[in-house]
């Protein structure tokens, strides 16, 4: 497993999309800082430019380095993390700006799955996370849904059929107000 790891590494850091599973679904992965990269996942999901995408991190203290994270979202961030939800904070200027072009916030996430885990830490920076699947089309819990769809990352980290969840919950805080966009398999 350790080789293939290392395969995917080697392939994000070469601007390619590397499908993994997360705790909710299957996950496409691609280097945030790579212009290249981020063109081929919305590519891939036939996604417009328009609909942003989350930041895979390996923990709180890399969010703080791209993300503001006030009271609430810290505490937040303390409370559910890793886990399934999503959190929303104004982004920084450390964010390179062809990722969510035109926002002024950024979402994030650190993923209680032990691969989605080993993923970011073997890559040692950000990475988008996005559902594998065509954008407005069903989330895949296996490669072969995946691939139905007429998905064909570079590269795949396959951990079989995963167990159908609902999505992560998305939570936006602005300063000390929260918004939840999106009610996932977390609740808040």
């Amino acid at each position: 497993m350790k080789e293939r790891l290392q395969e995917a590494v080697k392939v994000l850091h070469q601007g390619g999309v590397v499908a993994h599973a997360t705790e909710t679904c299957y996950g496409l992965a691609v280097d945030v800082f790579n212009r290249k990269g981020i063109q081929a996942l919305y590519a891939l999901k036939k996604m417009p430019f328009t609909k942003p995408v989350t930041l895979l991190v390996r923990d709180l203290d890399e969010a703080q380095q791209y993300g503001e994270f006030s009271t609430t979202a810290l505490k937040l961030a303390l409370q559910y993390w890793p886990g399934p939800l999503t959190l929303v904070v104004p982004r920084k200027n450390t964010l390179p700006q062809w990722i969510n072009p035109g926002e002024k916030t950024v979402g994030f996430r650190v993923s209680s799955n032990k691969k989605a885990k080993e993923l970011v830490e073997a890559f040692g920076a950000p990475l988008s996370t996005t559902s594998a699947n065509i954008s407005g089309l069903a989330q895949a819990y296996s490669i072969q849904e995946m691939e139905a769809q007429g998905l064909k990352p570079d590269f795949i980290l396959d951990s079989g059929k995963l167990g159908e969840q609902s999505p992560s919950t998305v939570v936006e805080v602005l300063s000390e107000a929260t918004r939840v966009i999106r009610q996932g398999s977390l609740q808040i």
